[in-house]
């Protein structure tokens, strides 16, 4: 019996070298970027600017970092960006990404849909093993899995809610699709990083379960190794990592160029992956 999925058009398009590659496939697309003012975070919001998405950024609570940001990026690439203030641990912030969707262009200029979101935010949790209680696990866990699973958990919620329309945008878009930022550290095991590195391995597990759980929403998790910005440039620039570089793969840190382009690549329309993590890491944990 034959398959009822198989599309001859494109395995004929396909025999005869004919791919399709969009130029600019975020385009007009509305992605929220949570944290994206952060050192890693605004390399993202940098490269979906340039490709002439609609943007919503996210930060905790320097406004001026925000707003410099959003100058330069208006500046640059002529893209406008709507800036949204406070921590994601809180249900009024979570709400507020969502009153910004609504509100984005307006529905005239297809506001109120949400193709993407990046969620960066998160805490280094820099505490030792001896000095490590339930306040600092408790914190920690707070940062770097409730606070991210439950912002996915709303925007996912909403997306895979519009993409349930046959005649939604998002639905002939192929669904949405949602990023977590977790950590080399979640997938390899680092000495004294039991604070951070159990509440990013929660979230890469948490991600692979939303993504069982939505029809329409792809959800993915970069992995960043050891960057020049973003929470590890203070580790990075003491010195700790050098001895793994010299030993390492790819000779040198990560940028936050590297981190965005993985990034960009899960919330691309239309994608075929969902469910995995990806290690941004130079082949660091290879050494481990």
């Amino acid at each position: 019996m034959p398959s009822q999925y198989f599309d001859e058009k494109l395995a004929k398009r396909c025999r005869s070298f004919r791919f399709e590659f969009a130029k600019r496939p975020l385009a007009g697309c509305t992605v929220v970027v949570a944290g994206g003012a952060g050192g890693l975070g605004s390399a993202l919001v940098a490269l979906l600017a340039k490709e002439g998405a609609r943007l919503i950024v996210g930060y905790r609570s320097n406004r001026a970092r925000a707003e410099a940001l959003r100058a330069a990026i208006e500046d640059r690439y002529a893209q406008k960006i709507t800036l949204v203030e406070g921590d994601i641990a809180r249900p009024e912030v979570r709400g507020a990404y969502l009153d910004a969707v609504e509100n984005i262009g307006g529905r005239s200029k297809g506001g109120g849909l949400l193709h993407a979101a990046a969620i960066f935010p998160g805490d280094p949790a820099r505490v030792s093993f001896e000095a490590m209680n339930q306040k600092a696990m408790e914190a920690s866990l707070e940062a770097n899995f409730l606070a991210p699973i439950l912002l996915a958990k709303d925007l996912g919620t909403a997306m895979d809610a519009s993409a349930e329309d046959p005649a939604s945008p998002l639905r002939a878009a192929g669904g949405g699709s949602i990023v977590l930022l977790a950590s080399m550290q979640a997938v390899a095991a680092f000495p004294s990083s039991l604070n951070y590195a159990a509440p990013k391995a929660a979230l890469v597990h948490a991600a692979r379960v939303l993504a069982a759980q939505w029809k329409h929403v792809r959800v993915n998790v970069v992995a960043p190794g050891a960057t020049v910005a973003g929470m590890a440039e203070a580790s990075v620039s003491s010195g700790k990592y050098d001895s793994f570089v010299e030993k390492g793969t790819i000779p040198r840190f990560g940028r936050p160029e590297d981190v965005a382009r993985a990034v960009r690549f899960f919330l691309e329309p239309d994608g075929y992956a969902t469910g995995q993590v990806l290690v941004i890491d130079g082949g660091l944990t290879l050494r481990r």
